[in-house]
């Protein structure tokens, strides 16, 4: 017999994720002027946006974040392209900013060094 035990905050991420997802899904979901700024710049379209978070994780939390709390997604675009995607919690998913990780300051992209 298999048991699995998840904690609360397993629990809590996974909710949120999915909540994310549902959203980015839905389309009901923005941009913040910093994040179309940079993803001009760093030729990222929405569609990699969208199919990093609804393939991705949650990989840094930010509870405190300025405005609302956020997160860092961790995921990759259909074309294999990895990125990281910070966006705000549900209710109101914002996406903040997007960059292609450096595997300088990553440890597969996941793991800061």
């Amino acid at each position: 017999m298999f048991t699995m035990t998840l904690s609360f905050w397993d629990i809590l991420s996974n909710m949120t994720l999915q909540g994310i997802q549902d959203k980015i899904r839905d389309k009901e979901y923005g941009f913040s002027e910093h994040a179309v700024k940079r993803m001009i710049k760093r030729t990222i379209t929405r569609q990699e946006v969208e199919e990093a978070v609804l393939g991705g994780e949650i990989i840094e939390e930010y509870p405190e974040d300025k405005y609302s709390p956020s997160c860092l997604v961790y995921g990759k675009t259909g074309k294999g392209r990895d990125l990281h995607v910070q966006v705000s919690l549900p209710p109101v998913v914002v996406v903040i900013t997007t960059h292609d990780p450096d595997p300088k300051e990553w440890i597969d992209f996941k793991i800061r060094r």
